[in-house]
Protein backbone atom coordinates (compact mmCIF):
# COMPACT_ATOMS: atom_id res chain seq x y z
CA UNK A 1 0.00 0.00 0.00
CA UNK A 2 1.81 3.36 -0.65
CA UNK A 3 1.33 6.96 0.18
CA UNK A 4 -1.55 8.98 -1.23
CA UNK A 5 -0.76 12.71 -1.85
CA UNK A 6 -2.86 15.85 -2.46
CA UNK A 7 -2.61 15.70 -6.15
CA UNK A 8 -2.96 12.04 -6.33
CA UNK A 9 -6.46 12.34 -4.02
CA UNK A 10 -7.88 14.74 -5.95
CA UNK A 11 -7.87 12.90 -8.94
CA UNK A 12 -9.11 10.09 -7.44
CA UNK A 13 -12.08 11.84 -5.92
CA UNK A 14 -12.62 12.98 -9.32
CA UNK A 15 -12.48 9.98 -10.86
CA UNK A 16 -15.97 8.79 -12.39
CA UNK A 17 -17.74 5.93 -10.17
CA UNK A 18 -20.07 3.72 -9.50
CA UNK A 19 -21.30 2.85 -5.95
CA UNK A 20 -21.54 -0.72 -5.39
CA UNK A 21 -22.86 -1.03 -1.56
CA UNK A 22 -24.64 1.66 -0.10
CA UNK A 23 -28.29 2.39 1.86
CA UNK A 24 -31.24 4.42 1.65
CA UNK A 25 -32.84 4.96 5.06
CA UNK A 26 -35.95 7.07 5.39
CA UNK A 27 -37.73 6.89 8.24
CA UNK A 28 -39.82 9.96 7.64
CA UNK A 29 -40.95 8.98 4.33
CA UNK A 30 -40.53 5.51 4.46
CA UNK A 31 -41.57 4.27 8.43
CA UNK A 32 -40.13 1.54 9.72
CA UNK A 33 -40.88 -1.60 10.41
CA UNK A 34 -42.59 -1.75 14.15
CA UNK A 35 -40.64 -4.96 14.82
CA UNK A 36 -37.85 -4.54 13.39
CA UNK A 37 -34.01 -5.53 15.57
CA UNK A 38 -32.68 -2.02 15.05
CA UNK A 39 -34.17 1.03 13.76
CA UNK A 40 -31.13 3.78 12.04
CA UNK A 41 -30.97 7.05 13.37
CA UNK A 42 -28.81 9.93 13.28
CA UNK A 43 -25.82 9.88 11.21
CA UNK A 44 -27.32 6.50 10.29
CA UNK A 45 -29.98 8.30 8.19
CA UNK A 46 -29.74 8.20 4.55
CA UNK A 47 -32.45 10.22 2.53
CA UNK A 48 -32.41 9.81 -1.44
CA UNK A 49 -31.71 13.74 -1.63
CA UNK A 50 -28.45 13.11 0.83
CA UNK A 51 -27.69 10.22 -0.97
CA UNK A 52 -26.97 12.43 -4.16
CA UNK A 53 -25.77 14.96 -2.32
CA UNK A 54 -22.80 13.31 -1.27
CA UNK A 55 -22.41 10.94 -4.53
CA UNK A 56 -22.39 13.90 -6.87
CA UNK A 57 -19.48 15.05 -4.82
CA UNK A 58 -17.50 12.75 -5.31
CA UNK A 59 -18.19 11.97 -8.95
CA UNK A 60 -20.40 8.51 -8.05
CA UNK A 61 -23.00 8.66 -11.37
CA UNK A 62 -24.19 5.08 -9.98
CA UNK A 63 -25.01 2.83 -7.66
CA UNK A 64 -26.52 -0.07 -6.23
CA UNK A 65 -28.57 0.32 -3.74
CA UNK A 66 -29.04 -2.50 -0.95
CA UNK A 67 -32.11 -2.84 1.05
CA UNK A 68 -31.01 -3.22 4.35
CA UNK A 69 -32.57 -5.79 7.17
CA UNK A 70 -32.21 -3.04 9.63
CA UNK A 71 -35.35 -0.55 10.13
CA UNK A 72 -37.24 -2.49 6.74
CA UNK A 73 -37.18 -5.84 6.55
CA UNK A 74 -39.00 -7.02 3.56
CA UNK A 75 -40.37 -3.39 2.75
CA UNK A 76 -38.34 -2.53 -0.16
CA UNK A 77 -40.72 0.22 -0.70
CA UNK A 78 -37.97 3.22 -0.13
CA UNK A 79 -35.68 1.48 -2.85
CA UNK A 80 -38.09 0.77 -5.49
CA UNK A 81 -39.07 4.89 -4.99
CA UNK A 82 -35.26 5.59 -5.64
CA UNK A 83 -35.61 3.29 -8.64
CA UNK A 84 -38.90 4.86 -9.91
CA UNK A 85 -37.45 8.62 -9.50
CA UNK A 86 -33.49 7.64 -10.95
CA UNK A 87 -34.01 4.88 -13.30
CA UNK A 88 -30.88 5.64 -15.33
CA UNK A 89 -28.92 6.20 -11.95
CA UNK A 90 -29.67 3.23 -9.09
CA UNK A 91 -30.19 -0.32 -9.58
CA UNK A 92 -31.08 -2.20 -6.52
CA UNK A 93 -30.77 -5.27 -4.29
CA UNK A 94 -33.85 -6.26 -2.25
CA UNK A 95 -34.43 -8.51 0.90
CA UNK A 96 -37.53 -10.72 0.38
CA UNK A 97 -38.81 -13.91 2.61
CA UNK A 98 -37.46 -17.49 1.51
CA UNK A 99 -40.85 -18.14 -0.32
CA UNK A 100 -40.76 -15.32 -2.94
CA UNK A 101 -42.32 -16.70 -5.99
CA UNK A 102 -40.94 -16.42 -9.27
CA UNK A 103 -43.49 -14.06 -10.50
CA UNK A 104 -42.81 -11.74 -7.82
CA UNK A 105 -39.16 -11.73 -8.52
CA UNK A 106 -39.36 -11.12 -11.82
CA UNK A 107 -41.59 -8.26 -11.07
CA UNK A 108 -38.88 -7.15 -8.80
CA UNK A 109 -36.15 -7.26 -11.68
CA UNK A 110 -38.52 -5.64 -14.16
CA UNK A 111 -38.31 -2.28 -11.52
CA UNK A 112 -34.25 -2.19 -11.50
CA UNK A 113 -33.63 -5.11 -8.64
CA UNK A 114 -30.89 -6.96 -9.69
CA UNK A 115 -30.74 -10.15 -6.95
CA UNK A 116 -31.93 -10.87 -3.45
CA UNK A 117 -29.37 -10.25 -0.13
CA UNK A 118 -28.68 -13.05 2.07
CA UNK A 119 -27.35 -11.27 5.30
CA UNK A 120 -26.02 -14.56 7.46
CA UNK A 121 -25.09 -12.16 9.66
CA UNK A 122 -28.46 -10.79 10.52
CA UNK A 123 -30.41 -13.94 10.17
CA UNK A 124 -27.97 -16.63 10.99
CA UNK A 125 -27.19 -19.85 9.11
CA UNK A 126 -30.16 -21.86 9.98
CA UNK A 127 -32.60 -19.31 8.25
CA UNK A 128 -30.90 -20.62 4.82
CA UNK A 129 -30.96 -23.95 4.98
CA UNK A 130 -34.11 -24.67 3.16
CA UNK A 131 -33.09 -21.06 0.31
CA UNK A 132 -32.40 -23.72 -2.58
CA UNK A 133 -36.14 -23.05 -4.45
CA UNK A 134 -35.21 -19.24 -3.82
CA UNK A 135 -31.30 -19.52 -5.38
CA UNK A 136 -33.12 -21.55 -8.16
CA UNK A 137 -35.33 -18.95 -8.82
CA UNK A 138 -32.76 -16.30 -9.45
CA UNK A 139 -30.66 -18.33 -11.56
CA UNK A 140 -33.31 -18.74 -13.95
CA UNK A 141 -33.77 -15.15 -13.83
CA UNK A 142 -29.78 -14.24 -13.86
CA UNK A 143 -30.15 -12.48 -10.71
CA UNK A 144 -27.42 -12.25 -8.31
CA UNK A 145 -27.49 -13.60 -4.41
CA UNK A 146 -25.97 -10.62 -2.92
CA UNK A 147 -24.29 -12.71 0.38
CA UNK A 148 -22.98 -11.07 3.36
CA UNK A 149 -21.02 -13.64 6.41
CA UNK A 150 -18.20 -13.36 8.39
CA UNK A 151 -15.81 -15.73 10.44
CA UNK A 152 -16.28 -19.17 9.88
CA UNK A 153 -20.41 -18.70 8.14
CA UNK A 154 -19.01 -19.31 4.70
CA UNK A 155 -18.22 -22.90 5.29
CA UNK A 156 -21.71 -23.62 5.65
CA UNK A 157 -23.18 -21.41 3.09
CA UNK A 158 -20.61 -22.97 0.83
CA UNK A 159 -22.46 -26.44 -0.02
CA UNK A 160 -25.57 -24.94 -0.37
CA UNK A 161 -24.51 -22.34 -3.15
CA UNK A 162 -22.56 -24.91 -5.15
CA UNK A 163 -25.59 -27.08 -5.36
CA UNK A 164 -26.83 -23.70 -7.39
CA UNK A 165 -26.13 -21.86 -10.70
CA UNK A 166 -26.61 -18.32 -9.21
CA UNK A 167 -24.81 -15.75 -9.81
CA UNK A 168 -22.76 -14.21 -6.75
CA UNK A 169 -22.17 -11.24 -4.94
CA UNK A 170 -19.43 -11.46 -1.86
CA UNK A 171 -20.25 -8.54 0.56
CA UNK A 172 -17.61 -6.52 2.01
CA UNK A 173 -14.31 -8.75 1.12
CA UNK A 174 -16.28 -11.75 2.79
CA UNK A 175 -15.51 -9.92 6.66
CA UNK A 176 -12.68 -12.28 7.68
CA UNK A 177 -11.08 -12.62 10.82
CA UNK A 178 -8.06 -10.89 10.03
CA UNK A 179 -6.23 -12.52 12.97
CA UNK A 180 -6.97 -15.63 11.79
CA UNK A 181 -4.69 -14.97 8.31
CA UNK A 182 -5.38 -15.60 4.68
CA UNK A 183 -4.50 -19.30 5.13
CA UNK A 184 -7.72 -19.61 7.16
CA UNK A 185 -9.59 -22.45 5.87
CA UNK A 186 -12.80 -19.84 5.38
CA UNK A 187 -10.97 -17.35 3.79
CA UNK A 188 -9.25 -19.98 1.49
CA UNK A 189 -13.20 -21.16 0.58
CA UNK A 190 -14.43 -17.47 -0.32
CA UNK A 191 -11.04 -17.31 -2.78
CA UNK A 192 -12.44 -20.98 -4.45
CA UNK A 193 -15.01 -19.15 -5.59
CA UNK A 194 -13.71 -16.51 -6.88
CA UNK A 195 -11.56 -18.69 -8.86
CA UNK A 196 -14.84 -20.50 -10.10
CA UNK A 197 -15.38 -17.32 -11.89
CA UNK A 198 -19.14 -17.23 -11.06
CA UNK A 199 -18.69 -14.79 -8.12
CA UNK A 200 -17.68 -11.02 -7.38
CA UNK A 201 -16.51 -9.24 -4.07
CA UNK A 202 -17.10 -5.80 -3.06
CA UNK A 203 -13.76 -4.78 -1.56
CA UNK A 204 -15.13 -2.61 0.64
CA UNK A 205 -16.28 -2.22 4.69
CA UNK A 206 -12.91 -3.11 6.21
CA UNK A 207 -14.46 -1.00 9.60
CA UNK A 208 -16.48 -4.31 9.65
CA UNK A 209 -13.65 -6.89 9.95
CA UNK A 210 -10.33 -4.55 10.71
CA UNK A 211 -9.00 -4.40 13.86
CA UNK A 212 -6.73 -1.97 12.97
CA UNK A 213 -7.97 1.79 12.77
CA UNK A 214 -8.05 4.02 9.36
CA UNK A 215 -5.86 2.86 7.02
CA UNK A 216 -6.88 -0.75 8.19
CA UNK A 217 -3.28 -1.85 7.10
CA UNK A 218 -4.71 -5.25 8.63
CA UNK A 219 -6.93 -5.44 5.50
CA UNK A 220 -4.48 -5.58 2.97
CA UNK A 221 -3.24 -8.78 2.55
CA UNK A 222 -6.78 -9.95 2.53
CA UNK A 223 -7.68 -7.67 -0.28
CA UNK A 224 -4.35 -8.42 -2.27
CA UNK A 225 -5.82 -12.16 -2.14
CA UNK A 226 -9.07 -11.35 -3.26
CA UNK A 227 -7.66 -9.71 -6.10
CA UNK A 228 -5.73 -12.64 -7.07
CA UNK A 229 -8.07 -15.25 -6.95
CA UNK A 230 -11.37 -13.79 -8.30
CA UNK A 231 -9.04 -11.08 -10.76
CA UNK A 232 -9.25 -7.38 -11.31
CA UNK A 233 -12.96 -8.43 -13.78
CA UNK A 234 -14.67 -9.13 -11.05
CA UNK A 235 -13.66 -6.86 -7.93
CA UNK A 236 -15.67 -4.07 -7.36
CA UNK A 237 -15.74 -0.89 -5.44
CA UNK A 238 -18.58 0.36 -3.01
CA UNK A 239 -18.52 3.12 0.34
CA UNK A 240 -21.16 1.31 2.40
CA UNK A 241 -22.58 4.68 3.11
CA UNK A 242 -24.13 5.51 5.38
CA UNK A 243 -22.05 3.11 7.57
CA UNK A 244 -24.85 1.14 9.91
CA UNK A 245 -23.75 0.31 13.38
CA UNK A 246 -19.57 1.67 12.50
CA UNK A 247 -17.41 1.27 15.79
CA UNK A 248 -15.77 4.77 14.93
CA UNK A 249 -16.49 7.54 12.77
CA UNK A 250 -16.36 6.87 8.74
CA UNK A 251 -16.40 9.59 6.45
CA UNK A 252 -16.92 8.63 2.42
CA UNK A 253 -14.07 11.08 1.89
CA UNK A 254 -11.46 9.28 3.50
CA UNK A 255 -12.84 5.93 1.96
CA UNK A 256 -12.39 7.34 -1.41
CA UNK A 257 -8.63 8.23 -1.13
CA UNK A 258 -7.85 5.09 0.51
CA UNK A 259 -9.26 3.48 -2.70
CA UNK A 260 -6.64 5.39 -4.28
CA UNK A 261 -4.09 4.47 -1.54
CA UNK A 262 -4.56 0.60 -2.26
CA UNK A 263 -5.25 0.51 -5.98
CA UNK A 264 -3.10 2.88 -7.34
CA UNK A 265 -2.84 2.12 -10.70
CA UNK A 266 -5.54 4.19 -12.52
CA UNK A 267 -6.58 1.30 -14.75
CA UNK A 268 -7.13 -0.75 -11.86
CA UNK A 269 -9.03 2.42 -10.17
CA UNK A 270 -10.91 2.41 -13.70
CA UNK A 271 -12.05 -1.49 -13.02
CA UNK A 272 -12.97 -1.36 -9.76
CA UNK A 273 -14.88 1.54 -9.75
CA UNK A 274 -16.50 2.18 -13.00
CA UNK A 275 -15.66 -0.68 -15.83
CA UNK A 276 -16.38 -4.14 -14.02
CA UNK A 277 -20.18 -2.40 -12.38
CA UNK A 278 -21.23 -1.32 -15.36
CA UNK A 279 -20.79 -4.47 -17.54
CA UNK A 280 -22.60 -6.02 -14.32
CA UNK A 281 -25.21 -4.20 -13.57
CA UNK A 282 -26.13 -2.48 -17.02
CA UNK A 283 -25.19 0.97 -16.22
Amino acid sequence: MGECGELTGVSVYFEPKIDCHCHLLDPARFPYDPQTRYAPTGQEIATLAQMLTVHDAFNVRHALLVQPNSGYGFDNSCVLDALARHPDRFRAIAVVPLDTSLEQLAALKSRGVLGVAFNVTFHGMAYYEQSGPLLEKLAQLDMFVDIQFEHEQFLALMPILARHNVRVLVDHCGRPTTAWGVAHPAFQALLDLGRTGRAVVKLSGYIKFAETVHPYPDVVPFVNALLDAYGADNCIWSSDWPFLKAPERVDFAPLVQLAGDLFADPSLRRQLFWDNAARLFGF
